[in-house]
């Protein structure tokens, strides 16, 4: 197969660049890759925030467009100077997405076929960044394999495993220079206030109860944003074409031992805990298979992640200037998913 092999990154299309993973992507190549030139697309919807990137502003290398990438014209016009688009940009929030399926089927999906048509008329390399969720539950506790059939248990999975097939018609009918790559739960700084760790987190900060969903017995694998950064910076240079990735860490926790951990970080009790109705089709485990990645591309995580989710909540409690604007009530919700966004 064709290779990305000792590229060098350098002249990008992100989308969905003030998102959490986005933000915290392009952070990341500006640091490491000071040379390269990066365009960032962004809708600005309620996932997304100014100051995610706001040291970035008059960089030089670096641009930010406002814009959907459902709009042709927006995405053309950020396609004509670029050799690479890294595909960030979703609707990403299993709750929102049992209220408001017909978003993530718009932008998930949709978005997706157009930046892949705008690829495919200037051959274009392409990178969709997926989710460990299209696989749905390893009920077994066995670990998913990138061969593994799709089983999508949410609209928000469901839109994110038609868009993998989208992107594999690209590559199969026209050739494209396609890669996906499904990772595992993100943390780290910037992370929108509904997921949840910085929601338990906010919420202990407020002395206010942690809602947990249903007996908490879930199972999580978490990676911090930087190694999964990290992870794409690899697939994206050292990478075969038409592959797909699988990307975690290997830190199975259960939910509600996530959430304890969070309260003894910050000196708050057990009792803040909230057993809560469990949402509808909640997968009970996501574990992923990463031997492809290590083995063929280098790549392991850093640090640990008692370190990684100390400094996450460090983070949060220097810096309720950035979170406290983005609260309301549906966001901090014990069933968002009922919730009128």
């Amino acid at each position: 197969m064709p290779a990305w092999r000792g590229r060098r990154l350098t002249h990008l299309l992100v989308t969905g660049g003030m998102g959490f993973i986005g933000s915290n992507y392009i952070r990341y190549v500006m640091t490491t890759q000071p040379d390269a030139q990066v365009v960032n697309i962004d809708k600005l919807t309620y996932g997304s925030n100014l100051e995610n990137l706001r040291e970035l502003e008059g960089r030089r290398g670096y641009r930010f467009t406002h814009g959907d990438i459902c709009d042709p014209k927006i995405v053309n016009e950020a396609a004509s100077d670029v050799d690479t688009v890294i595909n960030f940009a979703a609707e990403t929030h299993v709750d929102r997405s049992i209220a408001n399926p017909e978003s993530f089927v718009e932008n998930n999906v949709n978005g997706v076929l157009l930046l892949l048509e705008a690829c495919r008329k200037r051959d274009l390399k392409f990178l969709q960044i997926s989710s460990d969720e299209v696989y749905g539950s390893a009920d077994s506790g066995e670990a998913f394999m990138e061969e593994d059939a799709l089983n999508p248990s949410s609209p928000y999975s469901a839109s994110k495993a038609a868009a993998e097939m989208l992107v594999k018609a690209y590559r199969k009918t026209y050739g494209l220079a396609t890669v996906i790559t499904r990772c595992t739960n993100n943390f780290g700084p910037y992370q929108f206030p509904e997921k949840l760790i910085p929601k338990t987190i906010i919420l202990a900060l407020q002395n206010r109860k942690v809602p947990v969903y249903g007996s908490g017995r879930q199972v999580r694998d978490w990676i911090h944003v930087q190694d999964h950064c990290e992870a794409i910076n690899q697939v994206l240079m050292k990478g075969e074409v038409g592959e797909i990735y699988n990307i975690g860490s290997g830190n199975q926790i259960e939910n509600v031992f996530l959430v304890k951990e969070i309260l003894k970080n910050l000196h708050r009790g057990e009792e803040l805990i909230a057993h809560v109705d469990d949402r509808p089709g909640h997968d009970a485990r996501y574990r992923l298979d990463t031997s492809k990645i290590r083995r063929d591309l280098g790549w392991t995580p850093k640090g640990s992640f008692e370190e990684g989710l100390s400094e996450t909540v460090a983070w949060y409690v220097s810096n309720e200037a950035w979170w406290r604007p983005l609260l309301n009530e549906p966001v901090l919700s014990s069933a968002p998913w009922k919730s009128k966004w």
